[in-house]
């Protein structure tokens, strides 16, 4: 599932297939990030969970990406077109990377999503143990750190 291109003890980086989110070339393929060598079966869980996001929960990472657009705009050009439904919002954002947020591999699955939209600001989703935990852009206040 993960094509890992760089491995070191104290960061791993590789690229794996999206089943439903873009990058920003309307690609389905995705970075991935973590922290250490030994967290390889998480970040294949990890992926494995994003890659089988419910359409509730797609729909919970959308209505939060419009409430995104509406709210924290730096792009005084973009305007936010009235949506049919919560998955149009994609057509104005996408994502980069996925980061594995996990210290431990007993730890319950979670990770954060960075991508950014065409409203200027980066954004992105946390999800923990299966949930969505938040959608906005200070996703990385939700990194774990190991300190």
């Amino acid at each position: 599932m993960i094509d890992w291109e760089h491995e070191e003890d104290a960061f791993c980086e590789g690229s794996f297939k999206s089943k439903f989110f873009r990058d920003d070339e309307d690609s389905d393929e995705l970075t991935i990030g973590m922290r250490s060598v030994d967290l390889k079966e998480c970040a294949e869980n990890c992926v494995k969970s994003f890659n089988n996001l419910t359409e509730a929960q797609i729909n919970e990472i959308c209505k939060g990406l419009i409430n995104c657009a509406k709210e924290s705009g730096d792009n005084e050009d973009f305007e936010l077109s009235a949506l049919e439904n919560s998955l149009d919002i994609l057509k104005y954002c996408w994502f980069s990377t996925l980061y594995v947020n996990m210290l431990h591999k007993d730890d319950e699955i979670a990770y954060v999503v960075e991508g950014k939209g065409d409203w200027g600001k980066s954004i992105g989703f946390v999800i923990e143990n299966n949930k969505v935990i938040y959608v906005g852009v200070d996703y990385f206040d939700y990194m774990k750190s190991s300190e």
